[in-house]
């Protein structure tokens, strides 16, 4: 079933988002870097917005766990 439109100059609702596949640009005026993510809405736009520094920590050991876990997984596999 196909979401209705967002009304003129309102934003359709977000699906989901994708990082960008390129190296995160450091700002040296912030002195951080900050990858892009596409963000994804149900009338099929995407924009491209940047996570901070904030955003993306919380993530930081979790994605170093899952890492681990698959290289396991590649050895045991063997």
């Amino acid at each position: 079933m196909k979401e209705p439109q967002a009304a003129q100059g309102v934003r359709a609702s977000a699906t989901h988002a994708t990082p960008l596949k390129r190296d995160a640009p450091y700002d040296h005026r912030a002195q951080q870097a900050a990858p892009d993510i596409e963000v994804h809405d149900t009338d099929g736009r995407a924009t491209t917005s940047v996570l901070t520094p904030d955003q993306t920590e919380p993530y930081g050991i979790p994605f170093e766990q899952f890492i681990a876990k698959r290289e396991q997984a590649r050895l045991a596999g063997r």
